[in-house]
C-alpha cells in the first residue's frame, strides 16, 4: 500500500478547511456562552461533535486513497486535519482577543489563578514565576494552535484506529471523480 502524500496533504488541507469553518462557528458559540448557558451549551455539544466530524473526514480520505489505508497514514491525515483546522480557527481566536475580549480578560484569568494558588498554599517561586506572565492577543492564537494539533494527536489515535479496519460505510457515488481534484 504506497502513501501518495501529495494526496494526503491535499485532503487534509481540503477537510481541514472544513473543520476550520465548524470550529470557527463553535468558537462563536463559545464566545456568546459568556453571557448565555445555553449557548455555552450549544459550544459543548458541538465540540463533542468533533471526532465524530474528523472520524468522517478519515473515512471520505481513506475512500480517496483506494478505500484501504493503515494505522499511521489515517492517524496522519487526523493530525494534519486538525493542523490546518487549527490555523483558521487561530484567526478568530486573534479576532477575539485582540478586538472583542474585555482588555482585562486575560491578566484578570492569570490574577485568578494566582489567588487560587496562594490559597492552596503554593511554593512561592511558582508564585513569583506565574505573575510575571504576561499573553498578548497573538500569543493567545498561537498558544490555541498548539493545544489543537496537541488535542488532533491525541483524538486521532482512536479515530484512526477505527477508521483503518473494514469496509467504509458511505455511500458509494457512481461519480468517478475526486472530490480534492475539483
Amino acid at each position: 500500500m504506497v502513501e501518495n502524500k501529495n494526496a494526503l496533504v491535499k485532503a487534509a488541507m481540503t477537510f481541514g478547511l472544513a473543520m476550520g469553518a465548524f470550529w470557527v462557528v463553535k468558537y462563536i458559540f463559545f464566545i456568546l456562552g459568556a453571557s448565555s448557558s445555553l449557548m455555552g451549551s450549544v459550544y459543548v455539544g458541538f465540540s463533542t461533535l468533533v471526532p465524530f466530524i474528523a472520524y468522517r473526514f478519515t473515512l471520505r480520505y481513506r475512500q480517496i486513497a483506494g478505500g484501504q489505508i493503515g494505522f499511521f497514514h489515517a492517524w496522519q491525515f487526523g493530525v494534519l486535519l486538525y493542523t490546518f483546522a487549527a490555523l483558521i480557527v487561530s484567526l478568530m481566536h486573534y479576532v477575539y482577543y485582540r478586538y472583542l475580549a474585555p482588555p482585562d480578560l486575560i491578566a484578570n484569568a492569570i490574577s485568578q489563578t494566582l489567588e487560587l494558588l496562594r490559597q492552596s498554599n503554593a511554593d512561592p517561586q511558582l508564585l513569583d514565576a506565574a505573575g510575571d506572565i504576561h499573553f498578548t492577543p497573538i500569543q493567545m492564537a498561537i498558544q490555541g494552535i498548539f493545544s489543537n494539533i496537541f488535542y488532533g494527536v491525541i483524538l486521532s489515535i482512536p479515530v484512526a484506529a477505527i477508521a483503518c479496519r473494514g469496509k467504509d460505510h458511505l455511500p458509494t457515488s457512481t461519480n468517478n471523480s475526486n472530490p480534492i481534484d475539483e
